[in-house]
């Protein structure tokens, strides 16, 4: 007896494939909201489906958000060649509910890194790599899903690997468990802030790596840096100006994971207002990945 069977309401029958769907979304998009959309748009479509016909409702909701997702990006490339500045995935905190089934450490990683990685892949290249390397689809699956011959899809998802292999960073440290920064992190996270509260160059630049890059998404809608900042020399300057200008009696800072990546972010009596995912390598910060824009943060609590 089919899953649709056992369970005719249609939202009783979704419900267990939420999760796993909505980490696909985020993923193919980068955008919290634009997949919870991409996710409610499937339920209508399972809702509408004849679900007794539906040998394997997993496969059927997998595909169809796959689906979904691409149609999405269409519209989200046009979108993104008018976006003001660097662009960045919107923040998440709670990433085991983004979690697929599978338990590998690509599977388990949502690092800003590999997110903006992705986001430099073809469409069907990201949906096949992410169908078969993350959720565990066989080709004979992610071909039906695709509307492609398995040979194709192969093809994707090596060219994918490839580059998810070749850009993605080596030996940058994740959080220590989910929500949890571990002791040396805090530490540093902490010190970094004393140095740019105080304005205190020498200290900072002491924390950062000689390659640095500063990442900075405003959208166009708050200050923000319009273009990368790479090397020490440029960015420690510019942290300590954002600092200085940008900061209010009334912002108060917090400590947590951002994306699996050691975090901090500011909060305004109206809400979220800045998250920063540190990127640390031996006990430096390499990257800083900053979003401002308000639209990406209204999701946070």
């Amino acid at each position: 007896m089919s899953a649709a069977i056992e369970m005719p309401d249609p939202a009783a029958s979704f419900e267990p494939h939420r999760r796993r769907l909505l980490g696909l979304a985020y993923r193919m998009l980068g955008s919290m909201a634009d997949a919870e959309d991409a996710v409610q748009e499937a339920y209508l479509r399972w809702h509408g489906a004849n679900r007794d016909a539906v040998s394997d409702p997993k496969a059927f909701l997998m595909t169809t958000t796959a689906r979904i997702c691409l149609d999405l990006l269409t519209s989200a490339r046009a979108r993104r060649e008018a976006y003001v500045g660097p662009w960045l995935p919107e923040p998440v905190l709670d990433t085991p509910s983004l979690a697929p089934d599978s338990h590998t450490e690509l599977a388990e990683d949502l690092s800003v890194a590999l997110l903006l990685t992705l986001d430099r892949l073809s469409p069907l290249e990201r949906a096949a790599f992410l169908l078969h390397d993350v959720f565990d689809f066989s080709f004979s699956e992610v071909a039906a899903a695709l509307d492609r011959s398995e040979a194709a899809c192969r093809q994707l998802a090596a060219r994918a690997r490839a580059h998810v292999r070749e850009v993605r960073p080596r030996g940058a440290a994740l959080a220590a468990a989910p929500g949890r920064i571990d002791a040396k992190h805090e530490q540093l996270l902490n010190t970094f802030i004393a140095a740019t509260r105080s304005g205190d160059l020498a200290a900072l630049t002491r924390l950062l790596t000689a390659d640095v890059r500063v990442v900075t998404d405003g959208g166009g809608k708050v200050a923000a840096a319009l273009n990368v900042l790479d090397g020490v020399d440029r960015a420690a300057p510019f942290l300590i100006g954002a600092a200085r200008k940008g900061w209010r009696d009334d912002y108060t800072l917090r400590l947590a994971t951002i994306n699996d990546l050691p975090g901090v972010i500011i909060d305004s009596p109206g809400g979220v207002v800045q998250t920063t995912a540190f990127e640390i390598e031996d006990g430096r910060v390499r990257a800083l990945y900053v979003v401002r824009n308000p639209d990406k943060l209204k999701h946070l609590k």
